[in-house]
């Protein structure tokens, strides 16, 4: 409710109040009530990205989309993360899992009204500040006076000047109070990390080597017997040059042999 139709509504309650209590017989009481009022609500969503480091017991490390680290600690045991359409909890968080957060936050603006009723029987009035009136049940009670404030008497509406003691009065005090109700919502969900790429189908996954073990040693087999004949591999060429530097180297020898004997003759 705005404070400007207030100020009008106002002026018309008290009419209203003071009609309904002149009615009746005038007992010394004091009544508040309270009305909320709201408006319209805000929202505003965040999201924020991170995937987790470390998981140590309750306390969680998380690295940030923007590069922050982020300690988490004391995780409650009853936390929940929807990780693929499953609820894990704290324990179950494993390093390289994506998280995402959300939080939903909701602004609701509010007036909080407070209407207070006071009837009774002037015992002592100081105006403009205060009065105090005599209630049913036999005690005392001062009130200070708002300013501005007006008093039905009799059906008449007077201010402070115009009380009297031993007036039958009764006084309605209406204030508001603007506040704004802040509501926040988180909610975490997760992916676990992705499996390791699988190798191409042309390299083998493993490797075994085996040691080969040598046959064991057979019998040798009997000898071949010896061809017969042996192959024809020479030739008589180098036989006669042979012969023939033999023949030479002779000769030589012998004409040597003859020179002396000419000589004596």
């Amino acid at each position: 409710m705005k404070l400007s139709n207030t100020r009008k509504f106002v002026p018309a309650l008290l009419t209203a109040i003071a009609a309904s209590l002149s009615a009746v017989a005038m007992f010394g009481q004091v009544q508040t009530q309270s009305s909320a009022t709201t408006g319209q609500a805000t929202q505003e969503v965040k999201v924020e990205r991170g995937e987790v480091v470390n998981v140590s017991g309750n306390n969680v490390i998380v690295k940030m989309e923007d590069g922050t680290i982020l300690d988490v600690p004391n995780v409650p045991e009853e936390a929940r993360i929807m990780v693929d359409g499953k609820e894990l909890g704290v324990h179950d968080l494993k390093p390289g899992m994506k998280l995402e957060r959300t939080i939903t936050t909701t602004t609701t603006p509010r007036t909080i009204t407070t209407v207070q009723t006071v009837t009774g029987k002037v015992w002592q009035v100081a105006p403009p500040n205060s009065v105090t009136l005599a209630l049913d049940d036999g005690t005392h009670q001062k009130f200070t006076i708002p300013k501005d404030q007006k008093f039905n008497v009799d059906g008449q509406m007077v201010d402070a000047f115009g009380l009297r003691k031993g007036m039958n009065i009764s006084a309605t005090k209406i204030t508001e109070v603007p506040e704004t109700v802040v509501d926040q919502q988180k909610k975490v969900t997760g992916t676990m990390p992705p499996p390791p790429p699988a190798p191409p189908a042309n390299v083998p996954i493993l490797i075994v080597a085996t040691k080969q073990v040598a046959p064991a040693p057979v019998e040798q087999a009997a000898a071949e017997p010896a061809p017969a004949k042996l192959p024809k591999t020479a030739t008589n060429v180098p036989l006669v040059a042979l012969l023939g530097l033999a023949c030479l180297s002779l000769a030589v020898v012998v004409r040597f042999a003859r020179r002396p004997a000419r000589l004596l003759e």
